[in-house]
């Protein structure tokens, strides 16, 4: 009898010890999920949505009707502006992006479609459009984005640098080439006074390409 009752001790210390243990290791658990859930609210959940913005095409009158067909290009640029940041440049040797704002599109493909919608609007050509729209083209419009950035240093204005070459598509010669800068200064504060000003410059550096390209072919 003594020996029954000494195992039956051994057993009840032995349940609650595993009782023990279980409970202990539910606490941990209960410790990890919490921590976890922690961790996900200090990494602040789901980023802020980025203001996203779009440049617009200029209307503009033009002195000639040509029966040329012209094909616009996707223009070349380098990384820093061949993507959806905008350029804010605090110096000459120095690139930054504008926090909180995206381009809808990577830029040269915006400054593609807004300067093929120009060329349209001017009416002063029998076919504008892009690669793969299957128009007989006769010249081709080559554009090189050099810089298309706000300057903050000495007051802040957008500054848009394009090099345009018009290439003859039947015999592959270059008709003229020539290089568009405009600038224009940043009314306001925020994310939409940059693009708004860049918006401008890009205005009229389109209006000079259409109306450049409509006197030399």
């Amino acid at each position: 009898m003594r020996v029954d009752r000494k195992i039956r001790g051994q057993r009840g210390s032995r349940v609650k010890s595993i009782r023990v243990v279980a409970g202990r290791l539910r606490l941990s658990a209960a410790a990890l999920l919490v921590l976890s859930v922690a961790g996900c609210a200090a990494l602040g959940g789901k980023p802020a949505p980025l203001d996203t913005f779009e440049l617009s095409a200029p209307s503009l009158d033009v002195r000639a009707h040509s029966r040329r067909q012209i094909l616009i290009a996707q223009p070349s640029a380098l990384k820093a502006l061949d993507s959806q940041n905008i350029v804010i440049r605090p110096s000459d040797q120095s690139i930054q992006f504008l926090k909180g704002a995206q381009w809808a599109d990577r830029l040269p493909l915006i400054v593609q479609a807004r300067l093929a919608e120009t060329f349209q609007r001017s009416g002063s050509f029998a076919g504008v459009g892009k690669p793969g729209e299957g128009l007989a083209i006769d010249y081709q419009i080559i554009v090189e984005v050099r810089s298309f950035e706000v300057r903050v240093n000495g007051g802040e204005h957008a500054d848009v640098d394009l090099f345009v070459r018009i290439l003859n598509d039947r015999n592959g010669e270059v008709r003229a080439s020539k290089n568009f800068t405009a600038s224009a200064p940043v009314s306001g504060g925020g994310n939409a006074a940059y693009v708004g000003a860049l918006d401008s410059a890009f205005g009229q550096a389109a209006t000079d390409i259409v109306r450049w390209t409509d006197s030399a072919i």
